[in-house]
């Protein structure tokens, strides 16, 4: 299933606190583009009934089913890209442009 780091739960609860969205959910879409390329949506959002819910690292994560064959094998990190740059990066094996970080070993 879907992942979060522990770095990106750090940050997604600091923007929770700065945002005033303490309490909501993280809402995760994904969408399929032209080229094969997945294209990633974030946000904080109230859950319907219909949602796929779970915990990772103590966010409470939402997606509507439809998502789960898109998101299922990925990861969330937040990473430095450049110095003093930081980002959150989604690790999807299932995308096409997916590159496995560096030090990890397959399998």
């Amino acid at each position: 299933m879907f992942k979060v780091t522990a770095a990106a739960a750090e940050q997604i609860l600091k923007a929770a606190r700065q945002g005033g969205t303490e309490g909501l959910s993280l809402r995760l879409a994904a969408a399929r583009q032209a080229d094969g390329a997945i294209d990633y949506r974030m946000g904080f959002d109230e859950v319907t009934e219909e949602d796929i819910r779970f915990t990772s690292e103590g966010i409470d994560v939402v997606m509507a089913p439809d998502q789960v064959p898109l998101l299922e094998q990925t990861t969330l990190d937040y990473v430095e890209m450049e110095p003093g740059t930081y980002h959150f990066i989604f690790l999807n094996p299932l995308d096409p442009n997916y590159v496995p970080p560096e030090g990890d070993a397959p399998g």
